[in-house]
């Protein structure tokens, strides 16, 4: 029997191509989204299609409250998103404070409840904006203390979170989901889709990927909002 994995699906490319890696290692995944308070929530739409047709053995979506405390253009509506790439260095508005540390956490505690020792995540390194929470050291942290956090790590049983796109490019990332079969025509990425999911195009998340499908050779099956 395929080993259970909780992967953290937010709906867009990088987590359906985590997903797609995961089942061609083997792993029965079992899929996990959040309805945060993000104003992008058509990710929510396009995590259920991704999990269709790629195929989970579960699929869960928590909510939670991540707009409560505010203080990112994802979560407040009264931060414009930026439609401007951020200064090196720079942390941008659209860091949500703590996100993959909670995140993370729910997957965790499931995890441990599925007896499996493999959580995957989508964090990448390379060609990302800048956010603290996606970086090597900060995933080593984390999971050093979810062995000591947790009875399966106690009991000699470490559980792993793998970050297979931690070192890719953008263009490599897609180049790895094609080749495995992923549609990104049923992901969403843009930080301001509308409700049907079209992206808005400036937004950093759309130069990112718009710039991974060009540098991929791969033809961009992005649905954009009229000008």
């Amino acid at each position: 029997m395929s080993k259970p994995a909780v992967i953290l699906l937010s709906g867009g490319l990088d987590s359906a191509t985590c997903l797609a890696i995961a089942r061609d290692q083997g792993f029965a995944p079992y899929c996990l989204s959040f309805n945060y308070g993000q104003r992008h929530n058509a990710e929510l739409k396009a995590a259920e299609r991704v999990t269709k047709a790629l195929g989970a053995a579960a699929h869960r979506v928590v909510t939670i409250d991540l707009a409560a405390f505010g203080g990112s253009a994802l979560t407040d509506a009264s931060i414009a998103v930026p439609e401007e790439a951020p200064k090196e260095g720079e942390i941008p508005l659209t860091y949500v404070p703590a996100r993959n540390t909670i995140l993370l956490s729910y997957a965790l505690a499931w995890a441990e409840v599925l007896k499996s020792d493999d959580i995957f995540i989508g964090v990448n390194a390379v060609d990302y904006s800048g956010y603290p929470d996606c970086r090597p050291d900060y995933i080593a942290a984390y999971q050093a203390m979810a062995r000591l956090a947790t009875r399966t790590g106690v009991e000699g049983s470490p559980l792993t979170i793998h970050t297979p796109l931690i070192d890719l490019s953008k263009g490599d990332i897609i180049r790895t989901g094609a080749r495995l079969g992923v549609d990104y025509g049923l992901t969403v990425t843009c930080y301001q889709a509308d409700d049907d999911g079209r992206a808005c195009g400036v937004c950093d998340a759309c130069r990112l990927r718009r710039e991974g499908f060009t540098a991929a050779g791969v033809t961009d099956p992005t649905r954009y909002r009229p000008v």
